[in-house]
């Protein structure tokens, strides 16, 4: 669906490319997760990638066309959902959606569908003005899916929500991915990124370091043991024992036998661990 090749991009005000040399493929129907810091160039890569920054270098391919091909009609095949939501302050929500759904040539939900979609149907007809960042998020989100479209680009899309509201936009783009959806997911939220992304770009300073599925990163830079803790003398202890032959490891099993075990881990890396270790930054 998506084909990037030696993508640059340099912003007027600085000398610095905020792109350099990007290369990757997003398939169709999967979530391909973009991840890095404030200001890794994330950002700047889906910009790109909805026509908002054409003066772009390299290969740019958009189901099969390259993006300086497409015209309005591209938009009839995304919907974007921004980190810094942009509505109509002084229009409710069900106004918001009703305007955005007749600038699309089919529109598949009705603006309270949407709202039922993302936990927002008893605030409709609220000033959006009158709404927190995680309820104006919500409504980014639903914009999105106004018109059906093929790709989803998705800036943060579980920014500023509770546990609780955050579990319902997942599962929401997890519905989509099983309508055949591709997702586009820029975040630098680690535990987002595990548990919906089918394959994620690791990127720092406009510079891709490392591409793959999650479950391969963390078994990749992770340890083939499994933690032990236990109860010894009153006390927690722990012991840690190599994967490989732990079925006839006599210590494994003994203890498991003898001690009174309360947790058991596989020590595995965590994404962020991974991240860290490949390009030596944090997440922030």
């Amino acid at each position: 669906m998506i084909r990037v090749e030696n993508l640059s991009y340099s912003y007027a005000s600085t000398n610095h490319p905020a792109l350099e040399g990007l290369s990757f493929t997003v398939k169709e129907g999967e979530i391909f997760g973009f991840l890095g810091p404030s200001g890794a160039g994330k950002s700047t890569t889906q910009k790109v990638l909805i026509g908002l920054l054409r003066d772009y270098q390299g290969s740019t391919q958009v189901m099969g066309r390259e993006l300086s091909a497409w015209g309005a009609d591209y938009y009839e095949q995304i919907g974007v959902s921004f980190e810094f939501p942009n509505h109509f302050l002084k229009l409710t929500a069900v106004e918001n959606l009703t305007y955005f759904s007749r600038l699309y040539q089919t529109v598949r939900y009705t603006p309270r569908e949407l709202l039922a979609l993302v936990g927002l149907e008893p605030d409709g007809e609220l000033l959006v003005s009158q709404y927190s960042k995680g309820m104006k998020n919500r409504l980014s989100v639903a914009r999105a899916l106004l018109h059906n479209p093929r790709i989803l680009f998705l800036d943060e899309p579980t920014s500023g929500l509770d546990p609780l509201n955050a579990r319902g936009i997942k599962d929401l783009i997890l519905a989509q991915k099983s309508q055949g959806k591709t997702i586009f997911l820029t975040t630098h939220d680690m535990t987002i990124a595990d548990e919906l992304c089918d394959r994620v770009a690791l990127i720092v300073d406009g510079r891709i370091r490392m591409v793959g599925a999650p479950r391969d990163l963390k078994l990749q830079h992770g340890r083939a043991s499994v933690r032990v803790g236990y109860v010894n003398g009153g006390g927690q202890a722990q012991r840690e024992f190599e994967l490989a032959g732990l079925a006839e490891n006599e210590d494994f099993l003994k203890l498991l036998r003898s001690e009174n075990v309360q947790t058991l881990h596989s020590q595995e890396a965590s994404l962020e661990d991974v991240f860290i270790e490949v390009t030596g930054r944090r997440l922030q």
